[in-house]
């Protein structure tokens, strides 16, 4: 792949996609991926807020990412974090979500691009003792059980980012989340305590995750990736 042009695609929840300017500073990980790798990678987000891989396939987001693959392109997907709340609309149960990853991964490979599977990234829950509790614990088991089946590279973006949840703690963690204080931000006049959503470094900090996770995996992708200029 190393002198062909390479597409990514990205296709998930909020915690991925692109954001609208009066959503700011909110940032999904997606944004800031785009901009680590060099000219022949060409990142294309098809992530949307409050989607679940039901809902992202039956508002038909899937097929135009389908007809557009081709050998040296890659897909990235990461759900879960709607899939798994049962009092959401989005909700996908467990063997509906293992059955809609698998066809995620079929249906890449059909054409030829090479899928990775991604876990949740973790909320910034802490419990009583100031460890990150484990908030995905079934869908992030469902996503890595698709991977082991189907033979797929896993990125566990769950396990990586309780581990910096881990690191910083429960205070200097906000930082990575959406927590403004009222009248720090003109989009959040009365502020925002959100701990599922991205700061701009959080986000930052999360495509990190994701790069090392490609590295790791030694995916041809991984020659591409650049330094962070910022």
């Amino acid at each position: 792949m190393s002198s062909e042009l390479i597409t990514v695609h990205l296709i998930g929840d909020s915690t991925m996609a692109d954001k609208a300017a009066s959503d700011r500073p909110e940032t999904g990980w997606g944004t800031p991926f785009t901009d680590r790798f060099d000219d022949s990678v060409t990142v294309k987000n098809h992530a949307r807020n409050g989607r679940s891989t039901r809902t992202f396939l039956e508002e038909g987001r899937w097929q135009p990412v389908v007809r557009d693959l081709a050998e040296t392109h890659y897909v990235f997907v990461q759900f879960g974090h709607n899939d798994e709340v049962p009092s959401k609309e989005q909700y996908t149960p467990e063997e509906e979500f293992e059955v809609n990853l698998e066809k995620f991964v079929a249906e890449t490979r059909e054409h030829g691009a090479e899928p990775v599977l991604l876990t949740p990234i973790a909320r910034r829950h802490f419990d009583e003792n100031g460890t990150p509790k484990d908030t995905h614990r079934v869908y992030s088991e469902l996503t890595r059980t698709v991977a082991r089946a189907r033979d797929v590279p896993l990125i566990n973006a769950d396990e990586r980012s309780r581990s910096l949840l881990r690191e910083l703690g429960p205070e200097e963690s906000k930082s990575l989340y959406l927590h403004l204080s009222p009248g720090e931000h003109p989009n959040y006049p009365d502020g925002k305590s959100d701990d599922t959503h991205f700061s701009e470094y959080g986000a930052r900090r999360m495509a990190e995750l994701v790069l090392d996770g490609i590295e790791e995996l030694n995916l041809g992708l991984a020659t591409h990736i650049v330094p962070d200029n910022r």
